[in-house]
């Protein structure tokens, strides 16, 4: 058997597997599954870098300026209201405090305790902080302490790295420069309610007030402002390292008042420690010069908030300092009511400036005995004596004839427990004149006696010191005045301080002029109520009437005993003694009313008290001047 060799290049064919390594294959697939992991992760990082760069770029750039910008939303100033001549009555003090924003702090509980070591915080403050945060957004600033030293604000920078969401913060309090003397005209501010934050919430922000009485609480919007703005730069831990950009919003309106704040000074000298209010006005157009109600109460306390110690003195107190008594003190107008009762009887028919009408000293009317005050009576006489002597028994008669209903219609012309729609004060209270109506719709029957005790001006009768101002302007001008307190907002004069805007009332001249003479008669005849009251400037005169509210009851037995005296009862007890007038007589241009809480005679307490505040007012003559007449007013240093 012969074998054929194979050729070289079969030899080398016939060995494929000789000198290869066999784990070649197995790395090669390793690296194609690693190269397309890598594949995948590049590419998913790619689609993400595509989607923060360029499909969310901008979101993602407007989140990182976030974070280096800051916007802080800061209180405006209030409004300064000013009395006629421009002197602040309330006003703003700069005020340095410490804030906080939540938003910026992830550990709230760690930077109220740091703070608390530098710049202690009182447990109310602490009661405060702990429920504004439950209660308020992160973004709106916390206030947590303000009026800071330069010593505390020294503390907080040095230690601001470690008080993250802390920061200083400029801004205004309230302050009022009188405090008392006008506290029940201008009224106060005081933080926001819940539930006014829930209707406005930029009165969230710190240092926001809102007005809680007197001209405060009626103008609050117009003295409110707008909200201002500021952009800053922030570091990583929310220091401040530039303003950006700052919107300072807007001052509230500049309120001028017509109060007089030198006549209030004043009047509230002549009151002294009485439990009286007083009010002066133009008699012309109806424009309040001053309105005291004493005693009052410091209204800067609102601003902090008022302790609860205080608080209870003041509720507790029998003279009510917290009410403004010249608008919602309600008060029987005693004799004062006459000229209205003699007017409703002119106008009526019922009653002529010449009708005589006998006072015996009292009159029985269906089996009930009423007395004049002066027991031995006044005899024959007509409407001038009536109101000259301020006879009882004349105007039991008169209001007798007359009939309530038209009394109370007369009444109401004159302000009296009616509207008085343009004084800018809250709480202001209507008074009653009382018909037979009225008392129907409480469950009771009119009968006579009703109508006498009405007729000067008992009973169910009640008004306030402003209806009795403006009841005495009106008599002395015969215009339809209207009492009001604000001269100007924002520069724009208010259209009731024209002297031509009050129309006439719908009353013969002849009867007004009736009703002047006998109020002349009051204060400058022999024999009248109030000789008093006459004034110790010479050629100028003036016309007033008299009153003696009773708050009891005086029994018969009492009266004819001879030995009663009013005077001798304790104090709540006693008479409230008023006076109402008017002067120039000829000329008028200012009237006043007078009410002394408990004073007991008109005649002898308020009709003094109102000459001396209508000599104070003649002589000042402020709505003849632009300028303060007279002493200059002390005020404190305010902003």
């Amino acid at each position: 058997m012969t074998f054929r060799k194979k050729k070289s290049g079969n030899r080398l064919m016939s060995r494929p597997e000789e000198g290869r390594n066999p784990s070649r294959g197995v790395f090669t697939r390793r690296a194609l599954v690693l190269m397309a992991t890598q594949g995948a992760v590049l590419g998913a990082l790619g689609e993400r870098l595509y989607g923060l760069q360029v499909r969310d770029g901008s979101h993602y750039a407007k989140l990182a300026e976030n974070n280096r910008l800051s916007k802080r939303f800061f209180a405006p100033p209030r409004g300064r209201i000013t009395d006629r001549f421009g002197i602040s009555v309330a006003a703003n003090r700069i005020n340095w405090r410490a804030l906080l924003l939540a938003e910026e702090t992830n550990d709230i509980p760690g930077t109220l305790a740091r703070f608390a070591q530098i710049v202690p915080l009182e447990q109310r403050d602490t009661v405060r902080i702990e429920h504004e945060l439950r209660h308020k957004r992160r973004f709106i600033p916390i206030m947590l302490r303000d009026f800071l030293s330069w010593d505390d604000m020294a503390r907080l920078e040095l230690n601001m790295p470690s008080l993250p969401g802390v920061l200083i913060d400029v801004g205004t309090t309230r302050v009022y420069p009188f405090g008392p003397l006008l506290a029940h005209v201008v009224g106060y501010v005081a933080p926001p309610a819940e539930k006014d934050v829930v209707h406005n919430a930029e009165l969230a922000l710190p240092g926001m007030r809102v007005g809680r009485a007197g001209i405060e609480q009626t103008q609050d919007m117009n003295l409110r402002g707008q909200v201002g703005s500021v952009e800053m730069e922030v570091n990583a831990v929310g220091r401040v390292m530039a303003e950006l950009d700052r919107d300072e919003g807007m001052a509230g309106d500049e309120i001028a008042l017509t109060i007089d704040s030198g006549l209030q000074q004043q009047v509230l000298g002549r009151i002294g420690e009485q439990s009286a209010s007083a009010v002066v006005m133009d008699c012309r157009n109806g424009e309040v010069l001053a309105m005291v109600s004493n005693p009052s109460f410091d209204p800067s306390l609102f601003d902090s908030g008022v302790t609860q110690a205080q608080w209870i003195e003041w509720t507790n107190n029998s003279q009510t300092p917290l009410i403004n008594k010249a608008v919602s003190g309600l008060y029987p107008p005693g004799s004062t009511f006459k000229p209205a009762v003699a007017m409703a009887a002119l106008r009526a028919g019922t009653l002529s400036p010449s009708d005589r009408i006998n006072c015996p000293g009292y009159i029985d009317v269906g089996g009930t005995r009423f007395h004049c005050w002066s027991r031995y009576g006044h005899g024959s006489i007509n409407l001038r004596q009536g109101l000259k002597y301020s006879c009882d028994v004349f105007f039991y008669e008169v209001a007798r004839r007359t009939g309530m209903d038209t009394i109370a219609a007369t009444s109401e012309l004159f302000g009296l427990g009616a509207k008085l729609p343009e004084i800018e004060l809250p709480h202001v209270r209507q008074g009653l004149i009382p018909t037979p109506a009225w008392r129907r719709a409480h469950g009771h029957h009119w009968n006579g006696g009703d109508t006498i005790v009405s007729g000067i001006g008992q009973g169910f009768v009640q008004v306030t010191p402003l209806q009795l101002a403006t009841y005495a302007s009106r008599i002395a001008t015969g215009r339809n005045v209207q009492p009001h307190l604000i001269r100007s907002v924002a520069g724009r004069t208010a259209l009731l301080t024209d002297l031509g805007h009050a129309p006439d009332m719908a009353m013969p001249e002849h009867f007004f002029a009736d009703i002047r003479a006998g109020m002349f008669a009051v204060v400058n005849e022999e024999g009248g109520t109030a000789p008093k009251a006459r004034l110790d400037i010479p050629g100028v005169q003036m016309a007033g009437k008299t009153g003696s509210a009773q708050v009891r009851r005086v029994s018969r037995a009492m009266r004819e005993s001879g030995h009663f005296n009013s005077a001798n009862l304790p104090w709540e007890y006693r008479p409230h003694a008023l006076f109402i007038c008017y002067a120039p007589y000829d000329a008028p241009r200012y009237a006043t009313a007078v009410v002394i809480e408990h004073g007991n005679a008109g005649a002898d307490v308020a009709a003094p008290l109102a000459r001396d505040i209508m000599t104070d007012t003649l002589r000042r003559d402020p709505v003849n001047h632009r300028e303060p007449p007279g002493q200059e007013v002390a005020q404190a240093d305010v902003d």
